[in-house]
């Protein structure tokens, strides 16, 4: 169980002071945050990397119990670390979708229990729309309207947010999302779960240059593609496997990278100077790389335009985003009217 310190956040506050609980279980993380208006008072989350790791990658099966194992204990923890009980709650947020259906089932069936049985208005929340707001934990925040680059294993995405709760999408995968690709580069190359971080680890060891794998940049579409950088990787490592040679794998690793975080960037950035705003983002998992921060902060530096990176404990999934969304969701729609009809969703409206 991981804690985030408290820490005041300098961002556009809704109406009304909220004391908010936000619920996230869209994947193998069970995360729990009590928010105040601004204020992110206790951020909790409890990963699974132990238990999918035997299996190199996630069990959907397994994540669905250990988030039942988790989800309330957690949640308890959570109001205590924030000094609030249960009854000092005015709102609940939920993670609806997109993501795991066994997993999100869990963690919203259980706030909406707490909902009904208490009366606390509910919000359900999409996961990307938190990832897209992660950057507003920061102690100063980006200016609407703002370019969000959304980038982790499910989800590669370059929205506009034109508000808090206003957000369209520009352009997106059309196959592997981009930390979907490093994880299966990294299961190719033999390295342990969870693959991503393994890739970047030994990419700073490595040489960008050493292979010059395939840019994929769709014309002048904001799309992303990348499962035929995967196809170069796996056929460029077959080669020296044939050949009964060692394949140097940090220079893949490297290599490999710089063709993600290249194409990336270059595509964000077009996106802020076509849609002439002076604001970029990024959140979800993949936006932790250390390469893809450097990158678009040295770009946007070049171009005039601030850039925003969320600390790396809002970069994976976590539930102060949750919260945060919620609020500015509820302050503008009002709560949930059909709790208990309300189903949880694997594929976001937000990208299509």
């Amino acid at each position: 169980m991981q804690a985030d310190k408290r820490k005041p956040l300098k961002t556009v506050s809704p109406p009304t002071p909220m004391l908010t609980l936000a619920i996230e279980s869209s994947c193998d993380d069970t995360a729990a945050a009590v928010m105040n208006d601004n204020r992110l008072l206790a951020s909790l989350r409890s990963g699974q990397e132990d238990i999918h790791s035997r299996f190199g990658g996630v069990v959907p099966e397994l994540a669905s119990r250990e988030h039942l194992r988790a989800v309330q204990p957690l949640t308890e923890a959570t109001l205590q670390e924030a000094g609030v009980s249960l009854a000092d709650i005015e709102l609940i947020a939920a993670t609806r979708g997109p993501g795991l259906v066994g997993s999100l089932l869990v963690g919203f069936s259980f706030a909406k229990s707490i909902s009904y049985v208490t009366g606390i208005p509910f919000v359900c929340v999409d996961h990307l729309a938190g990832h897209i707001l992660s950057a507003f934990l920061n102690e100063t925040g980006p200016d609407f309207p703002c370019v969000s680059l959304t980038v982790s294993g499910g989800t590669s995405a370059i929205y506009l947010a034109e508000s808090f709760t206003r957000f369209r999408c520009l352009g997106r995968t059309r196959d592997d999302a981009a930390g979907e690709a490093f994880d299966k580069v990294a299961k190719l190359l033999g390295l342990p779960y969870p693959g991503g971080p393994q890739v970047s680890k030994l990419a700073t060891e490595g040489n960008p240059a050493a292979f010059k794998f395939p840019r994929s940049w769709l014309g002048d579409s904001f799309d992303f593609s990348f499962s035929g950088l995967k196809t170069s990787v796996l056929n460029r490592v077959n080669r020296f496997r044939q050949k009964g040679e060692e394949v140097p794998v940090n220079d893949i690793c490297a290599s490999f990278e710089a063709a993600v975080v290249e194409v990336l960037t270059v595509k964000t950035l077009k996106a802020a100077l076509k849609n002439e705003v002076k604001d970029i983002t990024i959140g979800g998992g993949v936006s932790a790389n250390l390469a893809l921060r450097e990158s678009l902060a040295r770009e946007c530096t070049k171009n005039g335009i601030k850039f925003h990176a969320p600390q790396l404990a809002f970069c994976t999934d976590n539930a102060a985003m949750i919260a945060l969304a919620g609020q500015h969701q509820f302050a503008e729609n009002g709560a949930c009217e059909n709790l208990l009809d309300t189903d949880v969703y694997s594929r976001s409206p937000l990208g299509q």
